[in-house]
């Protein structure tokens, strides 16, 4: 149909003559009250927007030289964490002469890793980053 019967058929109903499609060859025009259109999909982007889960990635620190009660305690903090759906990432940090026993450190972050094997699941290996060993523990998934 030609634009001006098309803007001529708009005006009639009382509705607007929207460009649905620019590119194509006739260009695809719609009739609708853009208004309501407008309201329509800014509202079903806000329930897309409800319904997301945003995952956080949260960090817990360790040490070479850390004590079984402050690993059990964040051990627990980390299964509250992995529960809730977001990431943990584990850093060791080594200081001083505790660099020449990285194997060590690697060790102890295995360790706690292996404890959360039931909350969550690691993609890589711990790695060695300089004078911190770093692992990234996802969730499991729930269904």
């Amino acid at each position: 149909m030609p634009i001006e019967k098309a803007r001529e058929v708009a005006e009639n109903e009382g509705l607007d003559l929207v460009l649905m499609n620019g590119n194509g060859n006739p260009a695809v025009c719609k009739l609708m009250d853009y208004g309501k259109f407008k309201f329509d999909s800014i509202k079903k982007e806000k329930e897309l927007k409800k319904n997301q889960k945003i995952v956080e990635l949260k960090e817990i620190q360790l040490t070479m030289r850390i004590d079984q009660y402050h690993i059990n305690f964040k051990l627990k903090n980390a299964q509250k964490i992995l529960q809730d759906g977001d990431k943990v990432k584990v850093s060791l940090r080594m200081r001083g002469r505790e660099q020449a026993y990285s194997q060590n450190a690697v060790e102890v972050v295995n360790n706690f890793v292996e404890a959360l094997s039931e909350y969550g699941t690691i993609d890589k290996k711990p790695e060695i980053m300089g004078r911190n060993v770093v692992v990234v523990i996802y969730p499991k998934k729930t269904k």
